[in-house]
């Protein structure tokens, strides 16, 4: 028995930046150890597995180590997939029923654009441990559904962090978002996001944290379309927009492999 299997670049207008997502199409469903093996097998920030289901589809994400509630990378990979092998028309919205409730992408000329709830941190104490594992001291610490959240005061800061993982995997939460506003041209925040908890280290392009980025600097910047850059060494760009309780997250995506996983 096979599936096909897709490597894909998310985030991203070009291979091998933004964020790799694996997308694994299946006839219905399979049981969790399997779809942890494949993702442990796969080794990628996360994996994405799908079957038709009702009017769309069941998406379930994992990492190397866990299953996931939610992932913005992954989505897209996993829509783009659809569209691609003509499983879904271009002017047809892919529906996924996801941990996270239903979640929509919607194909436009040169972008995919996710529909997915916002998250807004929460001003936060820091628990002990996490400014000294970021080695950065803060006006603003946060917690998301998900994540700690934390402000730098310049892009620099962001951009130079080194953080201490065995620290932060430690802290019992998924993952750190750590951010600043942007000095680079073209964009209006900048982010990193590591989550060692999760058997991810560094994330390369996230899209679940920008649904928390999102409402934190629209309402820092009196914007509710806003551009953010995500300064991993792979680098990722998702634009976003805020509708009330809703954060729509815009980026491209490229196929980098096309395979068959085999089973037996």
């Amino acid at each position: 028995m096979s599936f096909p299997l897709f490597h894909v670049d998310a985030f991203t207008d070009r291979p091998f930046a933004g964020n790799p997502a694996a997308v694994c199409l299946l006839p219905g469903p399979r049981e969790a150890d399997w779809m942890q093996r494949v993702a442990m097998e796969m080794n990628l920030s996360e994996t994405a597995f799908l079957h038709s289901e009702a009017d769309g589809y069941r998406l379930r994400w994992f990492t190397p180590t866990v299953e996931v509630d939610l992932c913005g990378h992954a989505t897209l990979a996993s829509a783009h997939v659809l569209w691609e092998q003509g499983l879904l028309k271009p002017d047809v919205q892919a529906r996924f029923q996801t941990r996270s409730g239903l979640l929509t992408a919607s194909r436009h000329t040169d972008h995919v654009e996710l529909d997915f709830h916002a998250t807004p941190p929460a001003a936060a104490v820091p628990p002990h441990g996490l400014l000294e594992a970021l080695g950065v001291t803060t006006g603003y610490v946060g917690m998301t559904r998900f994540d700690y959240f934390v402000e730098v005061n310049e892009e620099r800061a962001v951009r130079g962090l080194r953080p201490d993982f065995a620290a932060l995997g430690k802290l019992g939460v998924r993952g750190v978002i750590v951010t600043a506003e942007a000095a680079s041209p073209g964009f209006d925040f900048v982010s990193r996001f590591f989550a060692p908890g999760a058997g991810i280290d560094e994330d390369p392009a996230t899209g679940s944290s920008h649904c928390a980025l999102a409402p934190f600097w629209g309402a820092r910047l009196g914007k509710v379309e806003m551009a953010g850059f995500q300064a991993s060494a792979r680098g990722g760009v998702i634009g976003v927009r805020l509708d009330g309780t809703r954060v729509w997250l815009h980026g491209k995506a490229v196929t980098v492999v096309r395979g068959e996983l085999l089973t037996r």
